[in-house]
């Protein structure tokens, strides 16, 4: 079967140009190539619109919220209308805040330690480690892996009923973690009818956006949702920046996430020697400290490029590269693809799998080394769900990342492709290339593990 051509008809350049594109790195095999960044899901490369604008701003950069002077009048407009422009782009509702943070991770950490007392949460075990752990101060309820949008709902409307069918004393509010779309498999999730279930039961969710806001428009009021994450760095913003959005009680009433200026109101002595302090209720709440201007600017800017662009647009070119990826290599059997929900389940451009024969790091290393080509190999800080999909024990230990095994040998352990706005069909047509003739040469440089990670072997 010969490697398929995107077809002519279509660009085959990247409808949003990002940084990097031009890089060339060695191979091992000598020479050198235009790296293919395909790895998106973990950390998408900086749009040149965000950067320019970055670029653009830098020289007025200035302290916010209580600087006279004009550039820190100007970067307080310039933070608090990036605010408003995620606002926007998420669709929230009148009263939502959005709070700057430093990641997924950050912005459900954060939740977390905003939780009402007697809080019960419900997690599937197949979430990202940002939105399965961050929970160890309530009680936890880890729901099994579903097998279709339909029985995910199933079961947490299960979960839900048996809860309310047991109420105690000291019953607390509950809270639904899901994310919208699997760094894993790159598999939709059916946000909106997994809320409707929560509500009916007097719960309430929070959508992990980090795999889905950078390919899908997504809005609060209309997936009816209490509250979204997301990361910059997903988003084409990679500065250390991230965003909890959604209701404002419980943040309101909740302890401050970090104790400190631009949290704080007003601070007095009191006569003991101690100090009583009135905190702020809006967002600045939970935002203590001198605030990520460049980042919230570069998230903010990153939303305006992908609203521009028109998500339709975007997902239906990475229907068509999944499409090219899966249609070139369908006829090779020793390549699996992993999936919860069926090989034909909407995604956006995540896809995870494996090669009978090979270890999963020996196989990123030589697409790496030998034809430049970035990918991931690991569990992919989704440990539960990857040994799942690939028949191990959900509560196995493993290391993310590092390899169980010598190149070669078997390994619970997969290899994610991704990709996303900034991608060219070229990297998507070599990528398939350089997968089938590992598979029907093998590589071509021999490989060796060292602190984990499979390298090629120069020793000779």
């Amino acid at each position: 079967m010969s490697v398929p051509t995107l077809a002519a008809d279509q660009s085959v350049r990247a409808p949003l140009p990002v940084l990097g594109r031009d890089v060339t790195v060695p191979l091992v095999t000598g020479g050198e190539v235009t790296y293919a960044a395909l790895d998106y899901a973990a950390s998408a490369p900086a749009l040149q619109r965000v950067w320019d604008d970055v670029a653009a701003y830098a020289p007025y950069y200035g302290s916010v919220h209580r600087g006279a002077g004009y550039l820190s009048q100007l970067s307080t407009d310039l933070f608090e209308n990036a605010r408003r422009t995620v606002a926007d782009f998420l669709d929230c509702r009148t009263g939502d805040q959005v709070v700057f943070t430093r990641s997924t991770t950050d912005s459900l950490n954060l939740l977390a330690a905003a939780l009402p007392d007697g809080c019960e949460v419900f997690v599937f075990e197949t979430e990202h480690h940002a939105s399965l752990l961050p929970w160890r101060d309530a009680r936890v309820t880890c729901l099994d892996a579903p097998r279709s949008p339909r029985q995910a709902v199933e079961i947490l409307e299960r979960a839900l009923a048996d809860r309310t069918a047991a109420v105690h004393e000291g019953h607390g509010p509950a809270l639904v973690c899901v994310t919208g779309a699997s760094n894993v498999t790159g598999e939709l999730w059916p946000v909106r009818e997994l809320a409707a279930a929560a509500h009916a039961h007097g719960a309430r969710i929070v959508l992990d956006a980090a795999q889905l806001a950078p390919h899908h428009a997504v809005s609060v009021t209309g997936l009816d949702v209490d509250w979204v994450a997301f990361s910059g760095h997903k988003l084409y913003a990679p500065f250390g920046s991230g965003v909890l959005a959604g209701r404002a009680d419980w943040l309101r009433e909740a302890e401050p996430y970090l104790a400190g200026g631009g949290a704080s109101r007003r601070v007095t002595r009191r006569e003991d020697g101690g100090v009583d302090v009135e905190w702020h209720d809006g967002a600045a709440r939970h935002e203590a400290g001198s605030p990520n201007v460049i980042g919230a600017y570069a998230i903010a800017s990153a939303c305006k490029a992908l609203t521009e662009a028109g998500f339709e647009a975007l997902a239906a070119r990475e229907e068509r590269l999944v499409r090219a990826v899966r249609e070139g290599l369908a006829d090779m059997s020793e390549v699996r693809f992993l999936s919860l929900f069926g090989d034909d389940a909407p995604r956006v451009g995540v896809l995870s799998f494996v090669v009978e024969g090979w270890n999963s790091s020996h196989f990123a290393a030589a697409l790496s080394a030998e034809y430049g080509i970035g990918v991931r190999d690991g569990l992919f800080c989704a440990h539960p769900l990857v040994r799942t999909l690939l028949g191990g024990d959900a509560r196995a230990q493993g290391e993310c990342g590092a390899p169980e095994a010598e190149p070669g040998e078997k390994s619970l352990n997969a290899i994610r492709v991704s990709f996303g706005a900034g991608t060219p069909d070229e990297h998507v047509e070599r990528f398939v290339r350089a997968v089938r003739e590992l598979v029907r040469d093998g590589a071509r440089w021999n490989y060796r593990t060292v602190d984990g990670r499979c390298v090629p072997d120069t020793s000779a």
